[in-house]
């Protein structure tokens, strides 16, 4: 089941606005111009942000969330429909003969057993063409990102035009490596209603995501920085084997 703040149907309204400038992007329509890659596949790709980047890029675009309500605002932005949207989250995109697949933000940290990262890298394979990429990014565990987190806890305060104003406050909940979870609480101050949105991430470090990237039919081509978040994240380019 996805977490509230994708899923429930007011968190995954507000949430672009919450979530910012997504500076992180534009690297990654570089990567798919590095590559070549004329058919994408964003898998977890939440509200749309970057497919409708990709697709008004000239590409083909296949969305991939099991979030039906940020694939309803995903939809809104694409009103030509270029994009092939699905209803699923990673072991159920199809065959696509993707150039590349990408897995942005948070996406490849939700798989919190082993047996879901694979099943997860095994469904992002049938999705690529032999020899398509992989490319993702994950947080560098030794950098102890939640420490940061815990350490931020002044509310974010929004005043939305479909929403009106929105507080909404973040926790750490519990830190149990490689496992750390966190919290959510939005305020809808025009009725007082409350959504929480309770979360967790797994933490791999740089060995363990090679290691079941080449058990799992991929050769890894690259691993490098983000280059919004320099020392923070690894990114990691990965190919299909034949």
């Amino acid at each position: 089941m996805p977490d509230a703040i994708f899923a429930h149907p007011r968190l995954a309204a507000v949430y672009d606005a919450f979530d910012g400038d997504r500076d992180d992007l534009g690297a990654y329509l570089g990567i798919a111009d590095e590559l070549g890659a004329d058919r994408v596949a964003d898998i977890g790709c939440g509200t749309g942000c970057l497919a409708v980047l990709l697709a008004g890029s000239g590409r083909t675009v296949m969305g991939v969330d099991p979030a039906e309500a940020s694939l309803r605002v995903a939809r809104a932005k694409d009103p030509a429909g270029e994009v092939t949207w699905v209803h699923g989250d990673a072991t159920a995109a199809p065959a696509f003969g993707a150039d590349l697949a990408v897995m942005t933000g948070n996406v490849a940290q939700v798989f919190l057993s082993d047996d879901d990262w694979t099943r997860a890298l095994r469904g992002v394979r049938g999705a690529l063409r032999p020899r398509g990429h992989l490319v993702f990014e994950t947080r560098r565990p030794e950098r102890r990102a939640w420490e940061e987190w815990a350490s931020d806890t002044d509310p974010v305060v929004l005043d939305l035009p479909e929403a009106g104003v929105v507080e909404r406050r973040f926790e750490v909940t519990d830190v149990s490596l490689p496992l750390v979870s966190f919290r959510y609480t939005y305020t809808f101050l025009s009725d007082g209603a409350v959504v929480t949105s309770d979360s967790t991430l797994r933490f791999r470090d740089r060995d363990e995501v090679e290691t079941s990237l080449v058990a799992n039919g991929y050769r890894v081509r690259d691993v490098r920085e983000a280059p919004d978040r320099p020392g923070r994240e690894f990114v990691f380019v990965a190919q299909r084997t034949a």
